[in-house]
């Protein structure tokens, strides 16, 4: 005698019943024990990891509880189901679901290596796929992004892990540079140390590593200086800081006389250009001139 049937006599039900009664009863406790255990570790998680680290890891302990007792609920049910014949039924409904929702698993499985190396957090400013914004959170889908226009942006999983990933605030602080370009009669060394010395004092700028500025090459007008500082790494106290640089570089360069010309353009006077200044010819609407 089986226990479902001793536990049939003794309260005078059919085996039928007892057996859907204990497999309702089952996943009714695997229900409620993977709340439980979900809202424990998202509970411990939350202190120790990232917020979509703790969502989702807690989320799935709570799956694999459920699938366990739902599991257990169909072998308690159905007796001709045997519990080696149903995890080989399994194993195969497992293959059969990898090719069916390949796509599914696979976000899934990037999602969690990417909880698990944990490259960027929630809050941090990265560029993926093309796309630069804000991490918002990592879902066991898609990575969601707010863009610095204030859109949203869901990128599969699967794409963000293998895709060059820039990291903008990864560290303290990161480099900026602009070129600003000085007349040829000037003393470059003097232009040099008046912009190293107007961006040393700006607030906005990271004092070390101090402000550089160096020649970087000869242009057609212009010796062109290559300005290179420090600031924080967010994209807005960045752009802040990149716009205090320039306008400090310009008033320095201005006050002390140092000129910046625009590109200077030499014009090579043709026979029709000559002709139109001066008369002497009809010009053609091609630009020739006529006989």
């Amino acid at each position: 005698m089986t226990v479902f049937e001793e536990i049939a006599a003794n309260v005078g039900l059919p085996v039928v019943v007892v057996r859907v009664l204990i497999g309702l009863l089952l996943v009714v406790v695997g229900v409620a024990l993977s709340r439980i255990v979900r809202w424990v570790l998202h509970r411990v998680f939350t202190g120790r990891r990232t917020p979509s680290f703790a969502r989702v890891m807690s989320r799935l302990a709570g799956w694999l509880i459920a699938t366990i007792f739902i599991f257990a609920a169909v072998v308690a049910v159905f007796p001709s189901v045997r519990p080696v014949d149903a995890l080989a039924g399994l194993g195969f409904f497992s293959v059969a679901a990898a090719f069916a929702f390949r796509d599914i698993l696979e976000n899934l499985l990037a999602g969690v290596l990417l909880l698990l190396r944990q490259p960027f957090q929630s809050g941090d400013q990265i560029t993926v796929s093309g796309q630069s914004g804000t991490v918002e959170a990592i879902t066991i889908r898609e990575t969601r992004l707010t863009t610095f226009d204030g859109q949203l942006v869901l990128i599969p999983n699967r794409d963000v892990y293998k895709s060059v990933i820039v990291v903008r605030t990864a560290y303290p602080s990161r480099r900026l540079d602009f070129v600003v370009g000085v007349a040829y009669e000037n003393d470059v060394e003097e232009a040099c140390r008046i912009v190293e010395q107007a961006l040393a004092g700006l607030p906005r700028l990271v004092g070390d590593p101090q402000p550089e500025a160096l020649v970087a090459a000869l242009g057609v007008s212009t010796v062109d200086i290559e300005v290179r500082f420090w600031a924080g790494p967010d994209q807005h106290d960045s752009r802040v800081a990149l716009s205090a640089a320039i306008i400090a570089t310009k008033l320095a360069l201005d006050d002390a006389g140092i000129e910046m010309p625009a590109d200077i353009i030499a014009l090579q006077a043709t026979p029709s250009f000559r002709a139109a200044v001066q008369g002497v010819g009809d010009v053609t609407p091609g630009g020739g001139v006529r006989a």
